[in-house]
């Protein structure tokens, strides 16, 4: 009797035992099961931050300075109103594997991110969103935001023929590109699902895929110096651009997709394009509507009169100590860079560039072969427009008080808004001189009255 007692003790305690064990093995599994998953994955935040990868390198940075940092699992998060919008669209349907191969019902990070997987499907977009958006997808091939028209400059410089000819730089220099210069140039999901790599990269909302791009968080955070930072007065002394203030547009109502996303035809550079959108689209008349457009209206852009200050800055070595020649408010008038695609302006505005002859040298590359290929000022038409500015708000006088040079007692008075030889660096003078206005401006402007 006293052993059976003994014996009904242990076998309870085994029972309980096993019941207690294999409930924290079933609870187990039901664990690893939540996440079992593509989506069970980067749904459970607890979960990415256990098994996050750290990042082995700092986050690209731009024109616009050093990117904002987001930590790994932060980036990947399939969270919030964006990810319940996403399970909405038809992009969901189409299943994780679908855009990003890798193996999907397993919580083995390693399987699931194994094979051929792609972290940015877009970066293979002709195969990834050429079957549902094969148009768009045709014409982006030639398109500037995919990066031709950057391309076409530092080839020729290279002194090559053009963007074509971009696998012929040496791999060096093309990794330099790829790793400072693409931040900015993209493809499909920079714009539409994810941040640019510019504005610190990852999944922007959730993982929903995004029409119209919201226009500060995406276009103007990769067009930070020379678009945004004008369109909405961020400078010294600037106002937003009257577009802004007095219509609330955004990009889009203006930059419409054909522009965007490419037309099918090859350009060489952004003012190429056919379509681009012009003043008189909206400003119909304004050839006669008053003295000064009457007269001036054939000779230069609108923005020599309409636009303020604009941000510059130069000599840029890449990846290396960045601009040289530090971001400055400027405004300069000089003779037409670009007299083919804009012709009948005799001046326009321009702005300094990155270029500098010396601009690889992080990457292999002491010297471009032909630096002389392009200026080192181009053709601009700054995003901060005015009806008055100091140009044209003239009072009792005119433009000659405002915008014409005029000598005062051997003073040159508003000679620093156009851009002559002495206004150059020695580097920059063989480039650039042919856009400077010595001896293209009326003696008489500079004779003393």
């Amino acid at each position: 009797m006293k052993i059976n007692s003994v014996l009904l003790v242990a076998l309870f305690f085994i029972f309980v035992s096993s019941v207690y064990l294999g409930g924290c093995k079933e609870k187990e599994d039901n664990k690893d099961s939540d996440v079992a998953s593509c989506e069970g994955c980067h749904t459970n935040y607890a979960h990415l931050q256990q098994v996050y990868t750290p990042d082995t390198s700092e986050p690209a940075g731009g024109c616009g300075g050093t990117a904002p940092h987001y930590e790994p699992y932060d980036r990947v998060y399939m969270g919030g109103t964006g990810y319940e919008d996403y399970k909405t669209k038809s992009h969901y349907a189409i299943g994780c594997t679908g855009c990003h191969n890798g193996v999907d019902k397993t919580a083995d990070k390693a399987v699931a991110h194994s094979g051929d997987f792609l972290a940015h499907p877009s970066s293979q977009y002709e195969e990834k969103c050429g079957s549902c958006h094969n148009s768009i997808v045709n014409n982006f091939k030639t398109s500037i935001h995919h990066g031709t028209g950057q391309k076409r400059k530092v080839c020729m410089r290279s002194g090559l023929s053009g963007a074509d000819d971009f696998s012929s730089l040496p791999a060096r220099q093309q990794d330099g590109y790829n790793a400072n210069c693409a931040t900015c140039h993209g493809t499909c999901g920079n714009c539409h699902v994810v941040r640019p790599l510019s504005g610190g990269g990852g999944l922007a909302s959730g993982h929903s895929f995004v029409k119209t791009p919201d226009m500060v968080n995406v276009c103007v955070t990769c067009h930070t110096s020379r678009g945004g930072h004008a369109y909405l007065g961020v400078g010294s002394g600037t106002q937003p651009d009257v577009h802004l203030t007095a219509m609330n547009y955004k990009c889009v109502d203006c930059h419409s997709g054909d522009e965007l996303h490419g037309d099918g035809n090859p350009v060489d550079q952004r003012y190429a394009y056919s379509k681009l959108p012009k003043c008189e689209d909206c400003h119909s008349g304004s050839q006669s509507s008053n003295i000064y457009h009457s007269v001036h209206y054939d000779d230069f852009n609108c923005q020599v009169c309409h636009s303020q200050d604009y941000n510059n800055c130069g000599s840029c070595h890449i990846h290396g100590d960045g601009a040289r020649i530090p971001a400055y408010m400027g405004f300069k008038i000089a003779v037409n860079p670009l007299p083919d695609l804009k012709p009948g302006f005799d001046f326009t505005l321009v702005r300094r560039t990155l270029a500098a002859p010396d601009n690889w040298d992080k990457y292999g590359v002491s010297q471009y072969a032909d630096f002389e290929a392009f200026p080192t000022y181009n053709y601009t038409s700054p995003h901060n427009i005015l009806k008055r500015t100091s140009r044209t708000d003239v009072g009792s006088g005119s433009c000659s008080s405002k915008c014409h040079i005029r000598n005062e007692g051997g003073v040159l008075v508003n000679k620093e808004l156009y851009l002559f030889q002495s206004d150059l660096l020695d580097w920059e003078l063989n480039a650039t001189t042919p856009v400077t206005v010595d001896g293209k401006l009326p003696e008489s402007w500079f004779q003393s009255k």
